[in-house]
């Protein structure tokens, strides 16, 4: 079958968390890295096409090439860790502990981090010619995006952090349904269509992705954006962080292991029937 089947399926994404979880801590970073340099040019060209076009459809029609490119590659983001190691954690026969899973995703979010930072200074040279002229006007919407994201929500206090937290939650339930598809498909025009459809939707609808805010906001600060450090941090970053874990352990670990996992973990833990003795057949004694 060119696709895996769902009650399959978690075993495949228990298969992939195990994996990940059991790197070195080198192959973790670099991997990480690299996951978030790529989706930051995906996003810097998401901004790129919306400016120069005019269409926000467009741009986020395009989006998922940095996130396609990166999952085919096998590089990793913390968004997709964040289910797939606590998939891998439930199957208790794996031996996999919960201060692995949280390793897992600390080296990810390091990795993450390193990578989405350098992608947002070496854009911050181009859009401004080694910052030697004003940004232009690709700079000055990621410094746009950065104001309306952080003080944006500031401005509507707890309410606006509700929001913020909201986004954040089902941001990751199409990412890592994206990451899940990527599993799902078994070639590779069907994984770019598993993956591209929940990537192009949160962007277009503007939820929050930990990641790519990881280059978007620095970004900004870079360029001008009229917001601090403290405001993205307070203000979008770590919220996001967190309605990213809570969305996909909510929507997506949750009701795939409630339908398919656990009848398995309870099928593997039932003792197996013990078969009867096989009749041992009589002896014939052999005449003289």
């Amino acid at each position: 079958m060119s696709y895996t089947k769902p009650a399959d399926l978690v075993v495949a994404m228990a298969d992939a968390g195990e994996t990940k979880i059991r790197m070195s801590t080198s192959d973790t970073i670099v991997k990480g890295a690299m996951g978030a340099a790529f989706l930051s040019m995906g996003a810097a060209f998401a901004v790129t096409v919306t400016v120069t076009t005019g269409s926000a459809l467009l741009g986020a029609l395009l989006f998922p090439v940095g996130f396609v490119l990166l999952y085919l590659l096998g590089y990793d983001l913390l968004t997709g860790v964040l289910v797939l190691g606590p998939m891998a954690w439930l199957d208790r026969s794996r031996g996999i502990t919960g201060r692995a899973v949280l390793r897992n995703w600390g080296l990810v979010f390091v990795g993450n981090l390193i990578g989405a930072l350098t992608v947002a200074v070496l854009m911050s040279i181009v859009v401004t010619y080694g910052f030697d002229v004003s940004p232009n006007e690709v700079g000055q919407a990621i410094g746009h995006i950065g104001e309306g994201r952080t003080v944006g929500y500031a401005e509507h206090g707890g309410a606006g952090m509700l929001t913020l937290f909201v986004r954040a939650m089902l941001c990751n339930w199409m990412v890592s349904t994206g990451v899940i598809g990527a599993i799902l498909a078994k070639d590779v025009i069907g994984k770019m269509i598993a993956m591209w459809l929940p990537i192009m939707l949160f962007f277009f609808m503007g939820f929050e992705h930990s990641i790519v805010n990881m280059f978007l906001f620095p970004s900004g600060l870079l360029l001008g954006g009229e917001f601090t450090l403290g405001d993205y941090l307070v203000w979008n970053e770590i919220p996001t962080l967190l309605g990213n874990l809570v969305g996909g352990l909510t929507f997506t670990v949750l009701p795939l292991y409630l339908a398919y996992g656990r009848k398995r973990t309870v099928a593997a833990e039932l003792p197996r029937p013990v078969a009867a003795p096989r009749p041992q057949p009589a002896l014939v004694s052999e005449g003289v």
